[in-house]
């Protein structure tokens, strides 16, 4: 009987997720946050990220602000001094996520780890941070493209996981996200309802939109991402197509149409930039 029952255990084995090894955590700088369904339920794991991005601090032009700001707060995390929970809101393509991606380029020799988990997976936070707490490694917990509708679970999830639960902050883990939204949830005209206007006429905010704004608050540091100028954008261009090989005179010519390139997807940003580098480049080597 004792036999059948530890060949069942076996069996069963094969269908959970193993545990990261000691090798694993040794050799991987990026990890997700996956989960499996099984007969046990929906079981949540680690899993190495094997092609880590090499974007670096020097290749993200015309944001010097955020870089610094983003950098700095990264190397007090890493020194073991006072660092915050970072939001990066604005415009698409102008280079929230690849800061963070840099960021783990710069520091990861010295013990920096990225765990990147998608916004249906924020319920997990609290497990995930158990898991990372007794690590000797410093981790940034990376939520992209952050934003919530009413009720979602995640939201509590990820307030409670920056300052609000009963457990305290664990001192090797940060939270690191961007978001198109400044204060992460969708913001209606029916919401102002709750003002109350006084008779000295301050305005006093509503129930409803002081829970819209309290997330965001949560985060200790803010980085706002703007378009860039025509000029910044075009030595943004120019950035990468030097990275791609080409000379100052090449570079010159694709000036004129790197801007109908912009014009024709009605932004600049650097994601617009280095797709244009990339189309010019290929078509000019």
């Amino acid at each position: 009987m004792n036999e059948k029952l530890e060949n069942l255990l076996s069996h069963l084995e094969t269908f959970l997720p193993k545990p990261l090894t000691a090798e694993q955590w040794q050799s991987s700088t990026a990890f997700r946050w996956r989960r499996r369904d099984s007969i046990f339920g929906s079981i949540g794991f680690l899993q190495p990220v094997k092609y880590v991005s090499d974007i670096c601090f020097s290749d993200l032009q015309g944001i010097d602000r955020q870089r610094d700001a983003i950098r700095e707060n990264t190397n007090n995390f890493i020194q073991k001094k006072p660092a915050n929970n970072i939001l990066l809101t604005g415009a698409r393509g102008t280079g929230k996520s690849s800061l963070i991606k840099a960021s783990l380029h710069e520091f990861a020799s010295q013990g920096l780890r990225l765990v990147e988990v998608e916004k249906e997976h924020l319920a997990d936070l609290a497990d995930i941070t158990e898991l990372l707490a007794d690590r000797p490694e410093r981790f940034i917990v990376f939520c992209d493209d952050l934003s919530f509708e009413d009720g979602e679970s995640g939201y509590k999830a990820m307030k409670s996981a920056l300052d609000g639960s009963i457990s305290a902050q664990v001192d090797n883990v940060l939270i690191y996200a961007t978001s198109n939204r400044r204060h992460l949830l969708p913001e209606y005209m029916k919401d102002n309802e709750g003002y109350v206007h006084s008779d000295d006429g301050e305005i006093h905010p509503g129930e409803v939109v002081e829970e819209k704004i309290s997330l965001s608050e949560r985060f200790g540091l803010w980085l706002s991402f703007y378009p860039p100028k025509q000029d910044e954008y075009l030595a943004i261009v120019g950035h990468w197509l030097h990275h791609f090989g080409m000379n100052d005179a090449q570079i010159t010519n694709a000036r004129a149409e790197a801007l109908v390139w912009a014009l024709e997807r009605g932004s600049r940003s650097g994601r617009v930039a280095w797709q244009f580098a990339k189309h010019w480049a290929g078509s000019h080597a």
